[in-house]
């Protein structure tokens, strides 16, 4: 087994010319649960490629996280058509790694993808149409270097286009052998009643819902999504899980100048309150009360609550992985 220790060797050509995962991925250590009411097992630490894995991202670390996440047991990758920057290019990446690495272990993994906010101009480039929705995978597949994805979203609601259509273009997915599940993400909760019914109806069920949930941020909770999901025996895996790592110990004492919230993109200085750092410190003395970290003591929080299959996290390298997955 890698552990970070080996980091550096890996950097020097550990892998070799072809990769070959672990032969220990699957006894080391990473749990496996049902999704809902289903066949499929995710991990408990899934690997999302929102960040960190763009065309602006060295490819060699990209590279190293991913041959990790594998050698640990992470089978799922998740990723949609505008993750990036810039878009399309975490896709791209992807399927450089493909080819690189994961082709022979393919069936081994549960990759997703999703369409839904903007990805190109114009009328057809956004929200939930059909013409959207199959336009954008069928680009997905293209840069992904795929046949078929696992799992495809619609990743948001849309207000304005009716939910049968939608709906229906992710049936008609599946049947094509583009997709052999169908996921939402953050749609809100009387529409996720509708879809449940409804694919059912068409005897393609909802596989799982994305939704963010962390301690901060308890939406889908407030909003009676897990407990919807509990009932309806529908899985949900938690994105921002560490709040894009504010309950993680880098902002504890200050805001490192290279974190993600030093570039004032998507996560603010603004949202580090002076009450909301007396709760994270707080919250990492009861961590280290535990003996643990405190973003090991998050992702457990998130895994404990209702219909919760597995936490999605993010990792700018392997030695954050290899901390973040040890729940």
């Amino acid at each position: 087994m890698k552990t970070p220790e080996t980091l550096e060797v890996v950097r020097n050509g550990d892998y070799g010319q072809t990769y070959q995962a672990d032969k220990s991925r699957y006894t080391n250590g990473m749990q496996y649960f049902r999704c809902g009411n289903s066949g499929v097992m995710l991990p408990k630490v899934s690997l999302g490629f929102w960040h960190n894995f763009g065309g602006v991202d060295p490819y060699q670390r990209s590279k190293e996280i991913t041959h990790y996440a594998f050698d640990h047991g992470i089978t799922h990758f998740d990723l949609a058509n505008n993750y990036g920057p810039p878009y399309g290019s975490a896709e791209e990446t992807f399927g450089r790694l493909m080819d690189d690495s994961f082709r022979p272990y393919r069936d081994e993994l549960f990759i997703s993808s999703k369409a839904g906010f903007d990805m190109w101009e114009g009328p057809y480039g956004n929200f939930g149409s059909r013409k959207y929705l199959m336009a954008s995978l069928d680009q997905s597949l293209k840069r992904m270097h795929l046949d078929y994805v696992d799992l495809f979203y619609s990743h948001r609601y849309d207000p304005n286009t009716p939910l049968e259509e939608t709906l229906q273009a992710l049936v008609d997915i599946v049947r094509q052998g583009k997709a052999l599940y169908i996921g939402i993400s953050r749609w809100p909760l009387e529409a996720t009643k509708f879809a449940i019914k409804y694919l059912r109806e068409q005897h393609e069920p909802l596989l799982i819902y994305q939704g963010k949930l962390n301690m901060i941020n308890k939406e889908p909770i407030d909003d009676g999504i897990l407990d919807l999901l509990d009932a309806e025996k529908v899985g949900f895996i938690a994105f921002s899980p560490l709040a894009q790592g504010l309950l993680t110990n880098r902002y504890l004492d200050r805001i490192p100048k290279d974190s993600r919230m030093s570039r004032e993109g998507s996560l603010q200085s603004s949202a580090l309150t002076p009450e909301l750092l007396a709760q994270l410190r707080a919250w990492n003395a009861e961590a280290e009360a535990e003996g643990k970290a405190l973003a090991q003591y998050s992702l457990q929080w998130v895994m404990k609550q209702k219909a919760v299959t597995s936490v999605l996290i993010g990792a700018s390298s392997v030695q954050q992985l290899a901390t973040n997955i040890q729940i």
